[in-house]
């Protein structure tokens, strides 16, 4: 491709290049006013011209140019030469010298310092590149000053027909209407160029079909694509290949070309009706099928696809177009013929449809092309089954009196054999509609008989199922439901409602009603209820109530006199008979108990009890219960008041008269002795033989039974104190709710070479008769007082 391009530009070009690189010296570089030039002479007469022309005229440099230009893509055995700069500053001495800077001096545009000219070192590519920004100037050789301003100018590559056209977006896809009209509008296609589009004609493109004739067409200048034949049809061919050219230079020779492919898909239209594959279909059916199943399938094709190849079916003639019916298939668009009604062999055994399908969705730009629909003979053949018996009736309701007797018929249920052979039947009762076996049936003639009596006012209603079975095939079994209704007979007489008591005011008025009394009858007349209520024979002239039958079918007691008394008559028993209008009528005998009641004056019941007639009038019961309370609680409180004063002024020492065994005095803290140096140790007060730990604690309650040690005998004839303190202890370390349990203090010992010995009574050897506690009172005034006790003690003995 190089190589080609570059004989081609050879060829074509090299005429037109020899002469612009002529002109350009004398274009490019002309001073801008010659008559500026300064002439060689005095520094005087310069002096005076520049000093003018300052006044005169700004200043200018003496050269100037605006841009040059290079060829791309241009490729020669030596640089291209692109211009040459030149100042009439320069009078041949070749003491000026040109400097060259910007976009690619050095590297793609070298300049020669002493001519001026540009040679371009490097083949250039406008589309990579389009121009390049230099600037020139020209200073002193030997000292490198200015001797001009720089200058900027521009180089500018030029354009060659060096790049195809190219389709960016393609390949393309593009869909029409099948049958559509020539020149109906199919896409629009676009291809670049990245040559310039101002200079020549590289990148004015024209636009062309090489594949996909005669069907389709496109416009040069636009690219837009167009159908060319008309009526194309999708179900004859669907997807076309189009190949489309785009060529430069205007599509003249020598331009350069890009193609790219259009694949065109015809879209479908409702242009086709559907079609049967057969005009006649056989289907053959039981005639026992279940309702809505399908019987078979019939299809009408339509060549179409989508939403214009739907059809619906719909039955048109035929003998059965009330027992069928037919439905669309929405996935496989089949017509599904189903049974609408029960078939029935031996009513008819085949039947004759027409079928119709129709599209759903029609073009009425097609509708000149026939009726869009099809239709076909569907023939039905109905085939023979053993089908189980049939009850003459779908439900029996019957009825049956509540007295009816054991064996007696109440009704009777008959079914066939439909089938041609007509197999005998046999009827049974479902036991689980009949757990309680009232009912029997007879197997033969199907008739219901009672087994056991009835009662109406338990149940009125009994369901029960009877079952038909074919004595040939014993698996074709029919059922049917009998509603056996109890009709009633009046077997029970009428009675009280509920049961009544009535109260009557002593305060009460002759004529007043006392009682209001209904009656209930568990059976269940035709024209209801009606009560007749009387008394007793004997108690017809009965002198203290009467009755009175009131319109609603209840009964008034009324009292005949007043000055009733609970005194004299607390309660009255009145005998009531009640009697129905049954046939035969039934009846009752009820008591009404009537009590006499003391009334308020407005005549509301205030005590009923005989007991409450002599109470004080204007206290009730309940207030006379409150008052007897509360005496109650008032003695309760004084007698413990008066208890707990006796506590309280008992004396703690025990008088002359009091028994010593029934008071226990108790010391809380008595010391060591004299020989108790360590004051408050309670180590000192401990018994040395007690030191094994046996030795009961009374701060506490005591939890184990401590068994006391035994002391000496005591001396014959003497009180036995002792023993009566021991049991006393005893009792009291072992009774836990005895308080208080920290009163007692034993001191076991006193302490060695204690005058006084031990303290403690309780452990002893002798009893109180052998000693004397005299000295008691000559150990000082802390033991004045427990001399005092013990000598009281010894008086009581003697007296």
């Amino acid at each position: 491709m190089p190589e080609r391009l570059t004989e081609m530009l050879m060829d074509t070009w090299t005429p037109l290049i020899i002469l612009w690189i002529t002109l350009l010296p004398s274009i490019y570089m002309a001073p801008m006013n010659q008559s500026q030039i300064l002439p060689s002479g005095s520094s005087t007469e310069l002096k005076r011209l520049t000093e003018e022309q300052r006044v005169l005229n700004r200043s200018k440099r003496g050269w100037v140019w605006n841009q040059m230009f290079v060829l791309e893509e241009f490729s020669g055995p030596e640089p291209i030469l692109v211009g040459r700069l030149h100042t009439d500053l320069d009078p041949g001495s070749s003491k000026i010298k040109y400097i060259l800077s910007g976009d690619g001096a050095g590297t793609i545009f070298v300049i020669n310092d002493k001519t001026g000219d540009i040679h371009a070192m490097k083949r250039l590519d406008r589309e990579e590149k389009a121009e390049y920004t230099l600037t020139a100037q020209a200073v002193d050789r030997d000292t490198n000053k200015p001797l001009e301003p720089p200058s900027e100018f521009i180089i500018k590559v030029q354009d060659i027909n060096d790049n195809a056209p190219e389709f960016v977006d393609g390949p393309y896809h593009a869909t029409v209407p099948e049958m559509s009209v020539v020149g109906t509008f199919v896409t629009k296609v676009t291809a670049t160029d990245a040559d310039d589009p101002v200079y020549g004609n590289s990148a004015k493109l024209v636009y062309s079909i090489l594949e996909g004739q005669p069907y389709f067409s496109i416009e040069p200048h636009t690219a837009i694509i167009k159908t060319a034949l008309p009526n194309m049809d999708r179900e004859a061919k669907e997807e076309y290949f189009v190949v489309i050219q785009a060529k430069d230079m205007g599509g003249h020779m020598g331009g350069l070309s890009g193609t790219t492919t259009v694949t065109i898909t015809l879209t479908d239209v409702n242009d086709n009706p559907p079609k049967f594959a057969q005009s006649l279909y056989h289907f053959s059916v039981m005639e026992d099928v279940a309702l809505g199943e399908p019987i078979g399938r019939v299809k009408a094709n339509d060549l179409d696809i989508g939403e214009n190849a739907k059809s619906s079916y719909d039955i048109i003639e035929g003998d059965g177009m009330d027992i069928f019916e037919v439905t669309t298939d929405a996935q496989t668009q089949d017509g599904i013929i189903r049974v609408r009604k029960p078939l029935d062999f031996e009513t008819k055994k085949s039947y004759t449809l027409k079928v119709e399908a129709a599209n759903v969705h029609i073009d009425p730009r097609f509708l000149s092309g026939g009726p869009f629909k099809d239709t076909a003979t569907v023939k039905i053949v109905v085939e023979d089954a053993d089908e189980p018996p049939v009850f003459s009736s779908p439900t029996y309701l019957l009825e049956v009196h509540e007295n009816a007797a054991i064996n007696s018929v109440i009704g009777q249920v008959t079914a066939h054999d439909p089938d041609v052979s007509s197999s005998p039947i046999r009827f049974s009762i479902d036991r689980h509609t009949d757990l309680e076996r009232q009912f029997n049936i007879n197997a033969e003639d199907g008739k219901i008989t009672l087994a056991t009596p009835l009662d109406r006012e338990t149940s009125m209603w009994h369901n029960i199922t009877i079952v038909a079975t074919e004595t040939r095939n014993h698996s074709q079994v029919s059922r049917v439901p009998v509603a056996i209704k109890v009709l009633d007979v009046n077997d029970n007489a009428p009675e009280f409602a509920s049961e009544h008591e009535a109260f009557l005011c002593e305060n009460g008025k002759p004529g007043q009603i006392i009682q209001i009394v209904s009656a209930i009858d568990k059976d269940d007349p035709k024209n209801g209820h009606y009560f007749l209520y009387s008394l007793l024979p004997e108690m017809v002239n009965n002198p203290n109530f009467t009755i009175k039958k009131n319109e609603d079918n209840t009964l008034s007691i009324l009292a005949k006199h007043s000055g009733f008394s609970r005194q004299k008559q607390e309660v009255y028993l009145l005998p009531i008979i009640i009697s129905d209008s049954g046939n035969p009528p039934m009846s009752s005998t009820s008591t009404l108990t009537i009590r006499v009641c003391g009334c308020s004056s407005d005549g509301i019941v205030q005590s009923c009890n005989a007991e409450a007639y002599v109470l004080p009038i204007g206290l009730s019961m309940g207030a006379l219960i409150a008052i007897l309370a509360c005496i109650i609680l008032l003695l309760v409180i004084v007698v413990l008041f008066v208890t707990l004063r006796r506590h309280k002024n008992e004396p703690l020492i025990i008088k002359d008269d009091e028994d010593v065994r029934e008071n226990i005095i108790r010391y809380d803290d008595e010391g060591g002795g004299e020989e108790d140096t360590e004051a408050f140790d309670i180590a000192t007060l401990q018994n040395p033989d007690g030191i094994n730990g046996f030795l009961p604690r009374k701060d506490i309650k005591p939890d184990l039974q401590f068994m006391p040690r035994q002391g000496l005998a005591p001396v014959p004839n003497g009180v036995d104190v002792d023993e009566f303190i021991n049991v006393r202890l005893h009792e009291a370390d072992n009774d836990p709710t005895a308080p208080p349990y920290d009163s007692i203090q034993i001191y076991g010992y006193e302490g060695r070479g204690s005058v006084a010995g031990s303290l403690s009574s309780l452990e002893s050897s002798a009893s109180d008769s052998d000693q004397n506690f005299d000295y008691l009172s000559d150990w000082g005034p802390r033991f004045k007082r427990l001399g005092e006790l013990y000598s009281v003690g010894e008086s009581d003995k003697e007296t």
